[in-house]
């Protein structure tokens, strides 16, 4: 055969009708076991690899793929996040069943094909800001089922959420209990293009990041005059160098308050580097309650975040979307952890 073998072909050669044939492939009719085995004998014999994927997507009139747009300056650096590797695992649990795929997108003209030329069925975002808006009109255009997580793409989308400020503002006040009046906080990006850290005060310092915005106010609630670093993403790295920019001085903070674990993680670091103690000379608390490598035998005070569940609620979201229901958006609450990297403030 000097042509590319199609189904028909193959039904042909086993001796059977070509829905027969479809319905192997597709499996969605039972088929005896000695015509199935006979139907893919005839294909290897034929080279026939399977329906092609693209054909069956028009027919349906979908491409059988969910997209998940990262923000961020890298998709590299953005698979270090435990958080994020935990939600995409809840999405991809929760989608699993209707057979679609997950495409990574960056919303970023620059790099190419991005979120507006994706042959997608629906997206997630992780996170939103302004930024995006052109893109967010473009999907909304083409009817395509959004939702977002950690961010707010307009009233028409639902938003997972947690509870960041009041869980801010709960570690701040726990820091507040043991006596620390001088704290600082390590922030989260003030937006997705944060190109360099930068020394700032709360009360100043305006975020285009849900996330980071609604840290930043959930801690000023407590502590408004808390001197701000911000760092470029949630990386044991950055935290180091915000660590080492708070603690080079000599108006060093009793405590800092940190909007990630790796963040705190880094400044845990930071801190034994200079010959601090902790707790003894500085209190650290993290954010999300996951388990940061090489800061043993520390356990961070935090507060974690059901990042499994909340991707598994956007996924549903986007399956209630497609099959023409509506979706609620859902906020979840955290939980405080008590570690062993707080305690009173120095004498």
């Amino acid at each position: 055969m000097t042509r590319r073998p199609t189904l028909a072909d193959v039904a042909k050669r086993a001796g059977v009708s070509p829905s027969t044939a479809s319905v192997v492939y597709s499996g969605t009719v039972a088929v005896a076991d000695a015509t199935r085995e006979r139907v893919l004998a005839a294909a290897t014999e034929l080279g026939y690899a399977g329906p092609d994927p693209r054909a069956a997507s028009l027919r349906r009139g979908r491409s059988g793929i969910v997209g998940v747009v990262v923000g961020g300056d890298d998709l590299r650096s953005a698979f270090l996040d435990p958080i994020l590797t935990a939600t995409l695992d809840g999405l991809a649990d929760a989608i699993a069943a209707s057979g679609s795929a997950i495409l990574l997108l960056r919303d970023d003209p620059t790099a190419g094909p991005g979120l507006t030329g994706a042959p997608v069925d629906a997206v997630a975002l992780f996170g939103c800001d302004p930024g995006m808006a052109e893109s967010l009109d473009a999907m909304r255009a083409r009817e395509v089922p959004m939702v977002a997580i950690e961010g707010d793409a307009g009233a028409d989308v639902p938003q997972i959420t947690i509870d960041s400020a009041d869980a801010q503002r709960q570690l701040a006040s726990h820091l507040r209990s043991l006596g620390h009046r001088d704290v600082a906080i390590v922030a989260l990006p003030l937006d997705r293009r944060t190109v360099v850290a930068e020394a700032g005060v709360a009360s100043t310092v305006t975020a285009a990041v849900d996330v980071t915005r609604e840290r930043l106010e959930g801690a000023a609630e407590v502590y408004p005059d808390a001197r701000v670093v911000t760092t470029r993403r949630s990386s044991v790295d950055e935290g180091m160098a915000a660590g080492r920019l708070l603690l080079s001085g000599p108006n060093r903070p009793t405590a800092v308050l940190a909007q990630s674990d790796l963040l705190a993680a880094g400044v845990l670091r930071a801190a034994l580097e200079v010959g601090m103690r902790v707790p003894e000379d500085l209190s650290i608390t993290g954010f999300d309650g996951v388990t940061v490598d090489g800061i043993a035998p520390y356990h961070l005070t935090t507060m974690a975040q059901p990042a499994f569940d909340k991707g598994r609620a956007a996924g549903a979201a986007l399956l209630a979307q497609l099959g023409g229901e509506s979706a609620a958006s859902y906020r979840f609450t955290c939980t405080f952890v008590p570690g062993d990297t707080t305690g009173p403030v120095p004498a």
